[in-house]
């Protein structure tokens, strides 16, 4: 979805750019050779390694970049308002992320219950699976992941850990498959569940909802904003936003009554309609893009 991403933003010498989830500076790159020679890019990551890896990458553009270590959602904080010609917003867990296991976001391999994408949080996985009741925890499964089987999963939980506390994410995968044998699927039991946990300890919804409306604030008249989903909650949002801010008309309320809408001017407008997806070849080259989404937005 890079060059899509890239694509949509348009980029250009003497843009300037916000990458509000740096990573390992991929997008970045891109980003400053494309508005090469005098283009800025501002990029911010919650995750320590990645705002590192991002420097180093980066290096050659020295001079014409600034990068925090922050949450994207506080961008319009400390980058001046109306002054991007683009931003990016790559959401989700990255493949540094889930290969590492000491991080805690994989079931694949044995590690800690941890999945904070900022180390210096204090709330860890174990800590909702240890000390949520089961009625919390069957929530966040069925709010953040959608699992079906959110109650039944909560309460094994809950009866499990009254004799051992839950540390590694082994000992949870292990529990769901137990109880949810895999029977041949192509998805771990698993999945829904460990994703659900991930975006419960990273807030990863409310950051979205306050980042999209920072990078409306950070933007120029005519600058676009692209963001790359991962799962239809997270999409959801995007839409939502979009619908949002290109509406012409405006109602007071939590009902839209049409009848007592109120005329306004749109905010944005959509560049794409419908979102787009990974062709065949990425599909091959990166297999976990494969439930990725890009939606574009530009500000009126």
């Amino acid at each position: 979805m890079a060059v899509e991403a890239l694509d949509a933003l348009r980029p250009m010498p003497g843009g300037s750019y916000a990458d509000g989830t740096i990573g390992g500076g991929g997008h970045a790159e891109k980003i400053l050779d494309a508005s090469s020679p005098t283009g800025w890019l501002f990029g911010c990551d919650r995750d320590g390694a990645a705002v590192e890896a991002a420097e180093k990458r980066l290096e050659r553009f020295v001079g014409r970049f600034e990068i925090r270590r922050a949450n994207f959602s506080e961008m319009a904080g400390w980058i001046p308002a109306g002054s991007c010609d683009g931003v990016i917003l790559d959401l989700g867990v990255s493949s540094p992320q889930l290969d590492l296991a000491g991080r805690g976001f994989s079931f694949q391999s044995e590690g800690p219950l941890d999945m904070r994408m900022d180390g210096g949080q204090s709330l860890k996985a174990a800590d909702l699976v240890n000390n949520s009741s089961a009625e919390e925890l069957a929530r966040i499964f069925w709010e953040f992941g959608g699992e079906r089987e959110s109650r039944r999963f909560a309460r094994a939980i809950v009866h499990d850990r009254s004799r051992t506390k839950f540390e590694t994410t082994t000992q949870l995968a292990g529990l769901i498959e137990r109880i949810s044998p895999r029977g041949g699927k192509k998805t771990h039991p698993a999945t829904k569940i460990f994703q659900a946990l991930r975006i419960a300890v990273n807030d990863e919804i409310g950051s979205l909802k306050s980042g999209l409306e920072a990078a409306f604030r950070i933007l120029k008249p005519g600058g676009r904003l692209a963001v790359i989903t991962f799962h239809s909650l997270e999409d959801r949002v995007v839409k939502e936003f979009g619908r949002e801010k290109s509406r012409d008309y405006t109602f007071s309320g939590d009902v839209d009554v049409p009848e007592l809408r109120q005329p306004r001017t749109p905010e944005m407008k959509w560049v794409t309609r419908k979102a787009i997806t990974p062709g065949e070849a990425e599909l091959k080259e990166n297999p976990r893009s494969r439930s990725a989404q890009l939606r574009v937005l530009e500000k009126i």
